[in-house]
Order: C-alpha cells, then structure tokens, then sequence
C-alpha cells in the first residue's frame, strides 16, 4: 500500500495542472482511462521510486521524466482496452519478433518465443478476480520497446530453466553424463559499450558522490541517515542524488554515443538491469570510504557523534 505522503502528493492542489497536462498528453480519455485511474497509476510509481519523504519538487521531476504516451498505452492495455491493444500491436508486433530473432538467433524458435509472450502481455489470467497483465508492471522511466526487450529476455531465461528440469535423470545417463556440470544459464545481452561507458562515468566521479550512490542504492540508507554521515540536512542529500542519477546518464549516453551508437540505441541500452552489467559497481563505488571522502565533514561533526 502507497505511503499515506504519496497520495497526499498526487492530490496536491499544486501539481493538479501538471497531472492534467500529462494525463492529456497521454492520450487517456482515447484509452479509457479515466483521470482517477491515471492518478493511481502516477501514485503507485511515485510510492515506488521516491522515499518517503519526498516532496513535490521530487515528484514533478519524476512525473516529468515519464514516457507518458507509452505509459498509458501499456496501462491500458492491461485494463483491457481492445482499441489500446490494437495501437500496441500495430506500433510493436514486428519489433518483438525482431527482438526475439536477435535473443534466440533461430527463426522458429524466435516466433515461438514471441507467440508466448501475447498472453502474458494481454492478460488471459486472472487473479483474484483481476486480469494479470505484465503490462501493468510497466512504469513508463524508459521505453516501452526497452522494457519489451528485458521481458522477452527473462521470459527466454525462464523457458530455457524449465527445459531443463524436464530433462530425467536418465536421458542424462544415457548420455553418458549422468552428474553433468551445470550449463551457464544464458542472461541478456548487454553491449559492451554500456559496460565501458558506465565504468568510465563512474570512476570519474568524486569520491563523496560515489560514497552518496553507494549508501543509497546499494546499502539501502535513508536520506537522514546519509545526511547524519555527513552533517547535513537530508534536503541536501535528496537534491545530490537527482543530480548525481541525471548527469550520470547524461555522460554515459553521450559516451556510447561518442563510440558508435545513435541516441535511441544508447537511450534502450540503459533500460538493461544494472545486475547484467559485466562490472563490479560496489567495488567502482566504495573506493573510498566515508572519512576519505568527506574528511571535513568528520571535524566538523559534533562531539555527541565523533
């Protein structure tokens, strides 16, 4: 359930004509979907990616960062909307197929993959009562042809395990391999430029943004509890982390492009899951420690806290 300051925000007076504009935007009333429904949608991702004590300047920079078109589209979809679903297979029924030839690399397999994955994205189960639909589980931060691509990617992952937990024991014997290794389990593929583009923007940073990224992302503190580490209010630490998560995607998009890519290329790279990287980012990020980092900020702190 949404923190209780997460609907506070969406039904702030303040942002109301931002939610307008976008629910316009997005082509809603076209889809059905209603301002209210819109509204949920925008709460529940809010609730997802901002901390607790966020506030409407953190909220507005969210909202303005969505692929709005395709988030209602997708959320559509998944509500059931036939019309929704028609623009969606016009716009992406090709593109699965494409991405599913590039994933399995054979033809039949790759129409089977995708085949599979139409259920899933409709929403023929149900669950409670409610249809199921991986669509709803879209939040609109990247593309919607991204977001496909890691689906069908896991979905290829799935198949290929439950594959091979059909395979007996004795088909293994026959084999003449009846303890065989375990196979590598096949995982997205990331492009090599993604991994040499975000390894190279994250060791230029300065030792105290990397402590902040490491302490948020991959520690799970608060802001306060960031913000007690160094004597500073958490406001402080709130802004950094935009800032810091904007101008790293910034340097690593215009890198991949300096190598190669186009912008659309270098921008759905990014939508990969940051543990299929080839790269250890803890050791990138924790190189220094705290006191390192920040040494000022240690002398200054108060005698209750050295």
């Amino acid at each position: 359930m949404p923190e209780p300051g997460v609907q506070t925000i969406v039904e702030s007076s303040a942002l109301a004509g931002l939610i307008g504009h976008l629910y316009g935007l997005g082509k809603s009333a076209e889809f059905g979907l209603t301002l209210e429904a819109f509204q949920q949608v925008l709460q529940e991702i809010t609730g997802k990616y901002l901390p607790s004590e966020a506030g409407l300047t953190e909220a507005k920079t969210l909202w303005e960062g969505l692929r709005v078109e395709e988030l209602v589209l997708a959320r559509s979809c998944a509500a059931g909307n036939e019309h929704a679903w028609d623009v969606f297979m016009s716009r992406y029924r090709v593109k699965l197929y494409d991405i599913a030839a590039y994933i399995t690399k054979e033809t039949a397999s790759a129409r089977e993959l995708a085949d599979s994955i139409y259920a899933d994205l409709y929403g023929t189960a149900t669950r409670d009562g409610q249809r199921v639909s991986k669509l709803a589980s879209y939040t609109g931060r990247g593309s919607l042809e991204g977001w496909l691509r890691t689906v069908m990617a896991q979905e290829f992952v799935n198949r290929y395990r439950r594959q091979k937990r059909l395979v007996s024991l004795d088909e293994e014997e026959e084999e003449g391999s009846q303890f065989p290794a375990a196979a590598p389990e096949p995982i997205t593929a990331v492009d090599s430029r993604l991994e040499s583009a975000t390894d190279e923007a994250l060791a230029e940073l300065p030792a105290p943004d990397r402590f902040v990224l490491a302490s948020y992302f991959l520690d799970s503190r608060t802001l306060a509890e960031i913000a007690r580490t160094l004597g500073v209010h958490e406001s402080t630490i709130s802004r950094k982390l935009d800032k810091l998560a904007k101008s790293l995607r910034k340097r690593i998009l215009a890198e991949m492009v300096r190598q190669g890519m186009t912008r659309r290329q270098a921008e759905e790279a990014l939508e990969v899951d940051v543990r299929d990287l080839g790269l250890d980012i803890r050791r990138r990020l924790l190189q220094e420690n705290a006191e390192t980092a920040f040494p000022e900020k240690k002398a200054e702190a108060p005698a209750s806290e050295r």
